[in-house]
């Protein structure tokens, strides 16, 4: 940025002295912090501007855990970085002054460390006597137990010591430094929560699509992506989900738009919706309602009203038998004619998969009994379905 282009500082304290076009100009500057909050590709050019503000050459967010010496940047402009740190530590113990400063409160370097006691440093003579830089001037934004966060501008030889109008300067816009450092740190948290979120929906087994009243998709996991890409029980039409039976379609709609009245429509279980694909495989689609109560407030995409999620109507297995073998102390033919019993019907039917007798498999049957302590193979199948995961596997 030339110095045409550079935002001018406002000239002196009393709005009286500022001309309309230097208060349009901070109020531009203003709009470009919170910008940068939304979006972090502004923040190099928010910086950077805030840094002719307060006529420096330089400027960096600071963040500095309260019981270290150590400092991080992480937003910068102008400046080399990083900091040598054995250079910093030799005038760290006044330099600490700029972190234990009130918030929003414009420290200058000069206030904490007699000029020449800083040019006979180190830190000055070999780092920023180099960069002509002579003076620093901050103010803390954030405070915690655990850390500091700080804003703070560089002065050159030819911008002279921090004065009053730098003071000035920066007092105007470190609340909006503040707020913006906020503001982005709830938009970070978000991120990550959304993210955390996505990760977890994406490891269901069941296909997940979140919908608003029109059926209009506003997100959907990785197997409930799949599901629609396949297109044999639900397809994407123009952004909205269309079940391929047109009975069920019409049943969805209608489960949509109800869900938009919150639980009293549906009722805080939801309901399940019976699907057929076109290869004549069943499934089941079960509808929650997204509208009411702790469901609504933890929701990331408020404009959803429904969850529905969608499976093979078939008992999903554990994918971790064994975890069931341990639990009862089943023998591994034990175990296995238990699978069989789920996965292939009755006695017969399991001697037949097999290739074992009847007697043989319910001798094994009347130990799952006893090891397990059912009495119905029924229970049995309630039994594994008991083990059996949500997770993709």
């Amino acid at each position: 940025m030339n110095k045409v282009s550079r935002l001018r500082p406002v000239s002196g304290p009393a709005a009286s002295t500022t001309s309309r076009d230097d208060r349009q100009q901070l109020s531009d500057l203003i709009s470009l912090v919170y910008d940068a909050a939304i979006d972090q590709s502004l923040c190099e050019n928010a910086i950077e501007r805030v840094t002719w503000f307060v006529d420096g050459v330089g400027a960096g967010l600071f963040c500095k855990d309260v019981d270290a010496q150590h400092v991080m940047v992480t937003r910068s402009f102008g400046v080399a970085w990083p900091l040598p740190v054995e250079l910093f530590r030799q005038i760290y113990p006044a330099a600490v002054g700029h972190f234990i400063a009130d918030i929003e409160e414009p420290v200058a370097t000069a206030d904490l460390l007699p000029y020449d006691e800083l040019a006979a440093t180190g830190f000055y003579q070999q780092w920023a006597r180099p960069r002509g830089i002579i003076d620093f001037v901050s103010a803390v934004l954030d405070k915690s137990a655990a850390s500091v966060v700080m804003f703070g501008v560089f002065r050159h030889e030819r911008n002279g010591f921090v004065d009053d109008e730098a003071r000035h300067h920066m007092r105007l816009i470190a609340p909006h430094l503040r707020r913006a450092v906020m503001i982005a740190r709830m938009f970070d948290l978000k991120i990550a929560e959304a993210g955390t979120f996505a990760d977890t929906l994406d490891g269901l087994d069941a296909g997940l699509c979140l919908v608003d009243a029109n059926g209009r998709i506003i997100h959907a996991n990785l197997a409930g992506q799949a599901m629609l890409d396949a297109g044999d029980i639900l397809c994407d039409v123009a952004g909205r989900l269309v079940a391929c039976d047109a009975q069920a379609h019409q049943t969805l709609r209608e489960v949509f738009a109800a869900a938009d009245q919150g639980d009293a429509a549906l009722g805080t279980r939801g309901i399940a919706v019976p699907l057929i694909g076109r290869d004549g495989e069943r499934y089941v689609a079960h509808a929650l309602p997204l509208t009411s109560g702790a469901r609504r407030r933890a929701g990331i995409i408020y404009t959803a009203v429904e969850a529905l999620f969608v499976r093979r109507a078939a008992l999903a297995m554990p994918p971790r038998s064994e975890v069931i073998g341990k639990a009862f102390k089943l023998t591994p033919t034990e175990l296995r004619v238990l699978l069989a019993i789920v996965e292939v019907g009755g006695v017969p039917e399991v001697a037949t998969a097999l290739g074992v007798a009847d007697t043989t498999v319910r001798t094994h049957v009347n130990r799952l009994f006893e090891k397990t302590g059912v009495k119905r193979q029924a229970d049995l199948v309630k039994l594994v379905a008991g083990y059996a995961t949500p997770l993709a596997r």
